[in-house]
């Protein structure tokens, strides 16, 4: 019970204190071997720079009011002659692309660099294979490899690339063991496919160039560094990083408050974390090693006796006690930090794996391991204290007679609990429903609980009143519980401690998952998709994903989709060809929100008038977008995104354009405007104030207030299409699914997209997905974890402080089950109890917490419904409080009655008898 929290405690120490890099193990792993890595920034003028080269801030700030100028792609020339002369350089390339691998498309990151210069030493690590050496050739991260399928000797393309490439060798970066990516050499991967995909028509890969130097001497100091600032250049220096400068020394912290650079302060909560979960463990050892102590006092209690009688005093018997829990604690400091080192040593491998980089060093601590063991010798030794002195106050004829006596009850304990319970739970709930934070909520909360474990004699002994109902065997296990109260007591509360905490969290996330799904916005119906190409003239090639989308996925039904275009099928909205145009809604002017019409803007009216404004139907209920708002379909499509009026089923089927957006919608018809390629020109060079573009006037049906749009705007019949004359293009297919497509399915169709080498997205809508049941699962297990282990630690004591009575009724003939019976019913009777004080502890703060947030939220929605604005649509956010109800059937019934088998089964079903002890 000691050693292991002192296994865990001093393995996490090591762990986390080898994962903490120094600063030149840090730096290295950014610079190589290098004095510094440099990179132009995007101020395009001189900046500011924090010392380690994470931030930077033009002089004068984003501010100021010059215009800083365009930034520009540097040389190595023109970035070497911006440094001390005798720099040398080495060019460090990055960028993205997608790259073709057994399973199809994986998003990687590209890189080149001169793996063999010695100047990148120390970026990466050769797990196997050898580094490339030519063009043609890659390395590759492990991680690549495991996801992409490939190995060391296959061949990767990128694709848009013109040709493959081998992959030479494995490697690994020791700052970011999961990331994926591929090394080649300088100028054969990232310039050669930015090319090519340029030559396409696509976007090339945006490569970003850094430099790796070393100038000699002290290394790259921070007065270099400010230099290269004056020229836009931002720098991580090895010397700076070593050897940092003071504060008043940086000019940044004169022009800017330093806190906003330094990262998210979490180490004070990071304390708190460890603080509260040392100090539950140091709780729940007490709670179960005291009776322990206890126990073994009791059956020492001659021996002690003997002390007595031959002289000794009561600070003998305690010191003999507490000598004992020395003892135990010692040896477990000793052996749970042995332990807890050596697993940490085997385990490396994986705790590295897990962190997602390398450790730098094993990183032993002797004063936090010494620190570590002394909790387990202090615990042992606080374990002991009560078992101490009551073996002290024990006569010395009641100690060799082994007759307990007649102890008093404490009627200060259960006082003192609820108290304890009454101000806790008072502040927790003031807490909620004042302006104190969830702070309050929470200190409230553990008082109340700490009332509660107070209480815990006092309400074994209520539990002990249905025992009259019960059966022989858990009416024996009952009643032993009440009468030795003392180890039942504890047992109980440190089950209740673990249950609360548990079923608070669990509340607490329950409710929260609750709130999410009730704020979750659906794109399409549940089990309904769209498979949606985009404009890049991949119209040619949408009736083979029509085909791959109803061959691949359990299609039920499928509407097929088109778009308007200007000019010829392949055209783009916004393509530059001249012969391209495209087609907007227009509002009438009398229906447009006039926030928006105002030329001097919204912020010039007064709070209460733009609130007034803010609550005009024009300016409510914006559509939500989506790729494409005006679509053409029939009937089919509204059946699919389950629009159900009859008008509006009608209204398409009689050829009439159907529209979900009111302002749009003036005297039953809607305005569509074209506008060609020439024409669009000239509106965004305003050089016109008339009307650009030819307006076509359409009747159209308005579909009822309230109905989904699911981001269109207007649906478009194939006849009023033509007869408009304008031109149209498949897009797509939206559809509804025969059950769910599983991930083989996604991914056949995702390969039938990359083959075709087209745009295209697929969603499904499968609803809200939270991790409630993984969370809660978890939580379960743990709570079962520890009510089972405290259940059975106090079924061990009643067991060997009950030996007596079990050879009496051994002696007296109880068949041999019932001993087996009567330690599974004490095992679970110490769970239920726990479990059942527990569960009823664990919702108190959960509520509060809850209600704070739910107060928070109320304020925020007011002050927005003040300013005109509704964030979630609600006057009153949805917070609800919901108790996990198959969470606490889980402890309430699982949890004790696996508690009790596990128990019966451990236990001997007979023990030898005893002979009579002599008078």
């Amino acid at each position: 019970m000691i050693a292991l929290p002192i296994v865990g405690v001093s393995a996490a120490d090591l762990t986390l204190r080898s994962a903490e890099l120094s600063p030149d193990q840090a730096v290295s792993r950014v610079v190589g071997a290098a004095d510094a890595r440099i990179s132009t920034s995007h101020a395009g003028r001189p900046i500011h720079q924090v010392p380690d080269g994470s931030h930077y801030v033009p002089v004068g700030g984003f501010d100021d009011a010059g215009t800083p100028s365009k930034p520009k792609e540097e040389t190595p020339d023109q970035v070497a002659a911006a440094l001390p002369p005798g720099t040398r350089l080495l060019k460090d390339s990055d960028g993205y692309g997608k790259v073709r691998t057994q399973h199809g498309l994986l998003d990687t990151d590209l890189r080149e660099i001169d793996l063999r210069d010695p100047l990148a030493k120390g970026l990466f690590t050769l797990d196997r294979g050898r580094l490339p050496e030519r063009a043609g050739e890659v390395v590759a991260t492990n991680a690549f490899l495991e996801n992409s399928g490939l190995f060391v000797g296959s061949s990767v393309t990128p694709r848009g690339a013109t040709s493959s490439y081998k992959v030479v060798g494995a490697y690994e970066l020791p700052n970011d063991l999961k990331r994926e990516q591929i090394i080649a050499p300088p100028g054969s991967l990232i310039a050669p496919l930015d090319k090519a995909l340029r030559a396409a028509g696509g976007i090339g890969v945006l490569p970003n160039d850094s430099y790796l130097v070393t100038v000699g001497g002290e290394g790259f100091t921070w007065n270099m560094v400010q230099a290269a600032n004056a020229k836009s250049l931002v720098v991580v220096s090895r010397a700076v990083a070593n050897r940092p400068p003071a504060d008043a020394d940086v000019p940044l912290y004169r022009q800017e408050p330093k806190e906003q650079f330094e990262r998210s302060a979490g180490g004070a909560t990071h304390m708190a974390i460890l603080a509260t979960i040392v100090g539950l463990a140091m709780l729940e050892i007490c709670l179960l090693a005291g009776p322990a102590f206890a126990v073994g006092a009791r059956r020492s209690r001659r021996q002690l006796g003997l002390v007595g009688a031959n002289g000794g005093d009561r600070s003998h018997i305690r010191s003999i006690v507490l000598a004992g829990g020395l003892v135990i604690g010692a040896a477990a400091a000793v052996s749970g930090t042995a332990i807890g080192l050596t697993l940490t040593v085997a385990l490396q491998p994986l705790l590295e794996e897990q962190l997602g980089e390398r450790f730098g060093s094993l990183d032993f601590r002797p004063l936090e391991l010494a620190g570590i063991a002394l909790l387990a010798v202090v615990t042992g030794l606080l374990s002991a204290i009560v078992p101490a002195v009551t073996a002290s106050r024990q006569t010395v004829l009641a100690s060799l007679t082994g007759r307990r006596g007649v102890r008093r009850a404490n009627r200060v304990l259960p006082v003192a609990g609820l108290v304890a319970v009454a101000v806790g739970a008072g502040t927790a709930l003031y807490g909620s429903v004042a302006d104190m934070g969830a702070t309050v909520v929470a200190g409230g909360s553990a008082l109340a609980e700490l009332g509660i474990v107070a209480l815990t004699p006092v309400l074994v002994g209520l539990f002990g009143r249905i025992g009259r109902w019960l059966p022989l065997s858990p009416r024996l296990a009952l009643r032993d519980a009440v009468r030795n109260r003392g180890r039942t007591a504890p047992a109980v509360a440190a089950v209740l401690a673990a249950v609360a905490g548990t079923v608070a969290v669990a509340t607490y996330q329950h409710s929260s998952e609750i709130q999410s799904r009730h704020e979750y916005i659906a794109d399409l119906p549940h089990g309904t998709g769209w498979l949606l190409t985009s404009e890049n003239g991949a119209y040619q090639e949408v009736p083979a994903l029509r085909e791959s989308l109803t061959k691949q996925l359990p299609v039920a039904r499928r509407a097929d989709v088109d778009r308007l275009v200007v000019g010829r099928p392949g055209c783009e909205s916004f393509s530059e060809d001249p012969t391209c145009g495209r087609v907007e809604i227009i509002t009438p002017k009398d229906q447009r929100c006039p926030l928006h019409e105002r030329r001097e803007g919204p912020d010039t009216l007064s709070a209460e008038d733009a609130r007034k404004l803010r609550q005009d139907w024009r300016c409510k209920g914006a559509v939500r977008g989506t790729q494409y708002s005006t679509v053409i379909a029939d009937e089919k499509l509204l059946s699919i995104l389950a629009v159900t009026d009859p008008g509006s089923v009608s209204a398409l089927k009689q050829g009439r354009a159907l529209a979900f957006d009111r302002r749009q919608v003036k005297d039953g018809k809607v305005t569509l405007r074209i506008i060609a390629g020439s024409d669009r020109d000239e509106m965004f060079a305003g050089t016109s104030e008339e009307p650009v573009g030819v307006d076509k006037v359409l009747p159209v049906h308005l579909a009822p207030e309230g109905t989904e749009s699911w981001g269109l705007e207007l649906v478009l019949p194939p006849a009023a299409v033509q007869a408009t004359g304008l031109t149209t293009a498949p897009i797509g297919s939206y559809f509804a699914l025969d059950g769910t497509a599983t991930s083989e399915q996604r991914q056949r169709i995702a390969g039938d997209i990359d083959r075709m080498g087209v745009e295209a997205s697929l969603r499904i809508e499968a609803g809200y997905q939270g991790d409630d049941s993984l969370v809660l699962l978890a939580l379960t297990v743990f709570a079962g974890l520890v009510t089972i282990g405290a259940a059975g630690i106090a079924t061990g004591l009643s067991q060997a402080d009950a030996e007596a009575d079990l050879k009496t009724l051994a002696a007296v003939g109880a068949p041999p089950r019932v001993r087996r019976t009567l330690s599974g019913f004490q095992c679970g009777v110490v769970a239920l109890m726990g479990v059942v004080l527990g569960s009823a502890a664990g919702i108190l703060p959960a509520i509060g917490l809850r209600l704070t947030q739910r107060r928070e939220l109320e304020a925020l929605a007011r002050r927005a419904a003040d300013d005109g604005y509704s964030l979630t649509g609600e006057s009153v956010p949805f917070v609800p409080i919901a108790v996990p109800w198959e969470t606490l059937a889980q402890l309430l019934v699982v949890v004790p009655l696996g508690a009790a088998l596990l128990a019966a089964l451990v236990t001997r079903s007979s023990g030898a008898l005893a002979r009579r002890a002599a008078g």
